[in-house]
């Protein structure tokens, strides 16, 4: 391996996909696909150990999806370069992508060539967005967004919450947003309180209704 050779993570939570990318991805001198994992806490633990230049970062996986574990890794490593790969052709997760800092976001069918033309123009720090996406961004950038609704959670207890709508105990929580059990319990009553809710059910069903999860 050369100095000059890309280092690469693939986060996905099927392991086909995986194995695709990586055949596509083996054939390049200067891309070396380092370290796969199937989630995004997985993926804060593999990145934590491998400092891969680029992450291939799927977007809707159990445990913690895509977008929240991107938010994570810019926090803890602000100079991560992570590019989403996804199924998802819709402006809301383009935007929501751009937000937590990923540099680049393209479709699972693209083609290897621009998937290595999309990880090389990553890592010299551009962003890259497939063709498809582009058109999706420029397309529906023109219609009405309604003015949103006063949100009545911190952005913490936001975050929290959308732990707690995907499944995840308080201590699962506490471990992925590095904080204490006891901070994550003191957040989850303060949301009950703010919302008037009295059950996970309640707080997941919320949740979804505010599209604070996938």
């Amino acid at each position: 391996m050369t100095e000059q050779t890309i280092k690469v993570v693939i986060v996905d939570d099927h392991q086909v996909v995986i194995d695709g990318f990586m055949a596509r991805l083996q054939l390049e001198p200067d891309i070396d696909v380092i370290g796969t994992a199937s989630n995004g806490i997985e993926a804060l633990e593999v990145i934590s150990q491998l400092d891969p230049d680029v992450i291939l970062m799927d977007i809707s996986m159990p445990i913690m999806n895509g977008i929240d574990a991107t938010a994570q890794i810019k926090k803890q490593y602000p100079d991560a370069k992570v590019l989403m790969l996804t199924m998802h052709d819709n402006r809301e997760y383009i935007m929501k992508v751009m937000q937590v800092g990923a540099m680049g976001y393209m479709l699972k069918e693209i083609s290897a060539e621009k998937m290595v033309q999309a990880i090389k123009t990553v890592n010299q720090g551009s962003t890259y967005f497939c063709e498809t996406t582009s058109q999706t961004i420029f397309t529906q950038a023109a219609t009405p967004i309604a003015a949103p609704e006063v949100n009545p959670l911190s952005r913490r207890e936001e975050g929290i919450l959308k732990h707690v709508a995907q499944g995840l105990s308080s201590k699962q929580i506490a471990k992925a947003l590095d904080i204490s059990y006891r901070t994550v319990e003191t957040h989850r009553q303060n949301i009950k309180h703010k919302l008037d809710l009295h059950s996970t059910a309640e707080l997941a069903k919320y949740a979804l209704e505010k599209g604070l999860v996938d």
